[in-house]
């Protein structure tokens, strides 16, 4: 008797391929060379919320939504490359409209003869992992915060209370160290959190702005005057307003703001009526405003005003133990936001980031990390060369006397070294830097980054760039 013995066939006539494919828990479907797609299995229906015979027969776009479709799209990037794509994180959006994360893989599909006639993408539901990950990190996160340090956790569990009291604040720390979270935080958390949050940087405007920024005027007040403006208090009504840098408020203004605290009303300038103060204020300093008192810099009457509730963030030097939690919570946004996925820091280079002692505390970690992501080809881990070009000279691991480039510079040069490498083909450039092809096109535009040569008068000939021959 003749038997079949073609792969994935039996003497049965059972399609071994598709009970495999029905058995997995992995999702699977494929694509023809329209985008139209040709098979669904059983775990994509599962993870998608679509039936088979809805998903067959239409774009892969319009089945499979995920936030890279129409920006990045991992199947599109496999068949213009000739590359596959192993385990990246994205996310899609259910039949239900539910947004769960999953984790893809493609391949392209060819014919006997070896030519690519589709795609094939499998797809892992990681709401499991997701949900692991957030209930392990419970008790870390705290209203746009991360910490797992005890100052940081005695911070988290002082907040609700803080909050509910409607006191003023005063939240000390140095620069960088998070003092708006927390003036947010205890915005959002306090019984005036659906009001207005309204910021004021005392520190970056001279005293004679800054007064009629906090209270406003009258049309006539002064020449330019035209009409009636409204200052911070009033625009602050029924909220909180955050008075960032107080310490460095001239002695005037110090005089004024006591007022408005002590009788809660102020006076707009011109006005000749006062105006009630509705308004809770949070203020913050990163200078000694004990030590300030004492040296005649700052009033004692409004220091005791401003300081019945007080707030001290430790500098990150002090909380080592929270840098590898902010490391995840910066690299999850930085992916959300740009599309390309990094496999974390590697060991080295996170012993090279905890070592250092971080003058500029978090806002500093977060400036070196975006550094780092952007350097970082995608699917690698950021490692010690990438962190290396965020840190100022002198810090560990980078020579003394050599400058930190901007991020301006550090993307030119990622580019340009990509070009180099990859001898002035745009799409395998882009594809090592994790970018579609056509943003790194507008970002060449943008940096003043010559394109390189790609008629075939010029294919055997240097390109405009050192180093860079030959077509795209």
């Amino acid at each position: 008797m003749a038997t079949d013995e073609r792969p994935g066939s039996s003497t049965l006539g059972v399609d071994f391929t598709e009970v495999i494919l029905e058995s997995i828990a992995d999702g699977v479907f494929t694509v023809d060379s329209e985008w139209r797609v040709t098979s669904f299995n059983r775990a994509a229906e599962e993870i998608t919320g679509i039936p088979r015979e809805e998903a067959i027969g239409r774009r892969c776009c319009e089945v499979f939504r995920a936030n890279v479709c129409e920006t990045d799209c991992v199947l599109r990037k496999t068949l213009e490359t000739d590359r596959p794509i192993i385990k990246k994180a994205i996310y899609i959006v259910r039949a239900d409209g539910g947004k769960i994360p999953i984790e893809v893989s493609t391949a392209i599909l060819r014919d006997e003869r070896g030519q690519p006639i589709g795609g094939v993408e499998t797809f892992r539901d990681l709401s499991t992992v997701e949900a692991l990950r957030k209930a392990l990190r419970k008790g870390y996160d705290f209203e746009d915060m991360v910490g797992q340090s005890e100052g940081m956790q005695r911070i988290f569990g002082l907040l609700p209370r803080i909050a509910e009291s409607g006191s003023t604040v005063l939240i000390e720390g140095e620069s960088g160290t998070g003092k708006e979270l927390v003036a947010r935080a205890i915005h959002r958390l306090s019984p005036a959190g659906t009001g207005p949050f309204v910021a004021v940087n005392c520190a970056a405007l001279p005293d004679t702005l800054l007064e009629s920024e906090l209270f406003g005027y009258k049309a006539g007040a002064f020449t330019d005057a035209k009409k009636d403006k409204p200052g911070r208090f009033a625009q602050a009504k029924g909220g909180t307003l955050f008075l960032d840098e107080i310490g460095d408020v001239s002695a005037p203004t110090q005089g004024k703001l006591l007022r408005v605290l002590q009788e809660k009303i102020f006076e707009p300038l011109g006005s000749v009526r006062p105006e009630q103060a509705d308004v809770r204020v949070v203020a913050a300093t990163n200078k000694d405003l004990r030590k300030e008192v004492e040296e005649g810099r700052f009033r004692e009457d409004l220091f005791y005003r401003i300081h019945v509730m007080r707030v001290r963030l430790p500098p990150l030097r002090e909380r080592k133990e929270d840098i590898p939690l902010l490391i995840e919570h910066f690299l999850e946004r930085l992916q959300r936001v740009n599309g390309k996925t990094v496999q974390g820091v590697s060991q080295d280079a996170l012993a090279m980031l905890i070592q250092y002692e971080w003058p500029g505390n978090v806002r500093e970690l977060e400036n070196v990390l975006e550094v780092a992501y952007v350097l970082c080809p995608e699917g690698e881990s950021i490692r010690p060369e990438h962190v290396r070009e965020g840190l100022p000279s002198g810090s560990p691991g980078r020579p003394e006397g050599t400058p930190a480039l901007t991020l301006r510079d550090i993307e030119r040069q990622a580019i340009e070294e990509a070009l180099l490498k990859n001898r002035g083909r745009i799409v395998a450039t882009a594809r090592q830097l994790g970018i579609d092809k056509n943003t790194l096109r507008r970002k060449m535009i943008r940096l003043g980054i010559p394109h390189p040569r790609r008629s075939k008068k010029t294919a055997g000939s240097q390109a405009e760039l050192p180093g860079i021959q030959g077509p795209d």
